[in-house]
């Protein structure tokens, strides 16, 4: 059985997570940071960069259906170590293979293992973030995803300073590899062993794992995470959707120039984030599905906008509204999941799988659509799958065996 904490030890596991959210977004930056310097290290075409990142995104793919599997037989506490090693060696084989050996074979492996290990992890650390949430009594989900987008700003900076300075790549990565492990051992020595979290317990105690397989995948099995599965597929195919293709859209299609473009993801950045730092306290006074249905609607309002806008302020409004709209569906999608304690993992596995399936490889497929029938036209897609995330929200009301925080004070 799980033992009540002390607020101490709430406090470190609590901070302990945050951290590890943070190292997650930072890797991922510092790989990005530096695609240019891989590009032109191993000589190759755009092509085979998107061979690359189509290598990375399978794999992130993979390790995200599988982590479920991996945290039935290891449980979360030592599966996120585990990715997290994982991550780090891969990270620290893009640098050699780039720098060291400028062999594309080898910086494809480090990445096959870099997204599994992350996709893997993005599991792990959202079911630990649920069950903190549980024990804190209200919504701080979204500020762990808020920690996530902080180290993708910190590891993007990183990677300014380090292109600025000439670093090559395989330093750059072997030190935030390093820097990752490091996080690593600290932050899991925080995490509390837990029962519902599949961490093994007493030899006498402790299922068979196949037992804690049958449990981490029930969840699939009950309607409810399908009907939540489409709040989140929704959300996550819009945040995903404008990460990649709302820069272009604003730069080629809307004719704002490359600076334009990025002006306004960083505007469509900063009102996601700033709504998951300070969204919690709103969803607590006037409850999920509220919150979700009129974010559903300033989505799909700000979508709308950016599609048709005739001039270039207009756009910027839409990205706001698009950022403001796609900020609190994924987040509260997984607290809708954790709502039972005892079914938290399953659920939460299970959510997060349909949510980064949708939120990694959706941008493709607007990409390969958008061959077609355009860009702009394409994201028309994007104001259905809001709409149908707005109209699927009652999924996320709270059931009634939600169960009162046990911290003690």
């Amino acid at each position: 059985m799980d033992s009540t904490l002390t607020r101490s030890q709430y406090v470190r596991w609590r901070n302990a997570i945050f951290a590890i959210f943070l190292a997650s977004g930072v890797s991922i930056a510092t790989w990005a940071s530096r695609v240019p310097d891989i590009k032109s290290a191993l000589d190759i075409s755009n092509s085979q960069i998107g061979l690359l990142l189509l290598g990375m995104g399978v794999a992130s793919i993979i390790g995200i259906s599988t982590g479920p599997a991996v945290m039935a037989r290891t449980g979360a506490r030592r599966g996120m170590l585990s990715t997290m090693i994982l991550l780090s060696i891969g990270l620290a084989l893009v640098g050699v293979g780039t720098t060291v050996f400028a062999a594309f074979p080898i910086v494809i492996v480090g990445l096959a293992l870099f997204g599994f290990g992350n996709g893997a992890l993005d599991v792990m650390m959202n079911v630990e973030a649920t069950a903190i949430e549980q024990e804190a009594g209200k919504t701080i989900l979204p500020l762990f995803h808020a920690f996530f987008s902080f180290g993708t700003v910190i590891g993007a900076g990183i990677g300014w300073v380090a292109t600025n300075a000439h670093l090559s790549v395989v330093l750059h990565a072997a030190v935030v590899a390093t820097a990752i492990l490091v996080a690593a051992f600290v932050c899991i020595a925080n995490v509390p062993n837990r029962e519902a979290v599949l961490d093994p317990q007493e030899p006498g105690e402790k299922p068979h794992w196949r037992e804690r397989m049958h449990v981490a995948l029930s969840a699939w099995r009950e309607p409810r995470t399908y009907a939540l599965g489409v709040v989140m597929l929704g959300m996550s195919f819009a945040e995903g959707g404008a990460n990649d293709w709302l820069a272009l859209g604003t730069a080629e299609d809307h004719g704002g120039g490359t600076a334009m473009g990025a002006a306004a993801l960083t505007v469509f950045s900063v009102c996601m984030t700033t709504v998951r730092i300070f969204g919690g306290p709103l969803v607590d006074r006037f409850g999920r599905v509220l919150v979700l249905r009129t974010l559903s609607v300033a989505a799909a309002v700000g979508i709308l906008l950016f599609i048709l806008a005739p001039s270039l302020p207009l756009v910027f409004i839409g990205a706001a509204l698009w950022g403001i709209g796609a900020s609190l569906g994924f987040p509260l999608g997984m607290s809708a999941a954790a709502d039972d304690p005892a079914k938290a993992a399953a659920r939460v596995s299970a959510a997060a799988t349909i949510g980064y399936i949708a939120f990694l490889g959706g941008p493709p497929v607007l990409g390969v659509i958008s061959e077609h029938i355009g860009l702009l036209n394409t994201l028309f897609i994007l104001v259905a799958l809001v709409v149908a995330s707005g109209l699927f929200s009652g999924a996320a009301k709270p059931l009634a065996t939600k169960s009162a925080p046990a911290t003690t004070k």
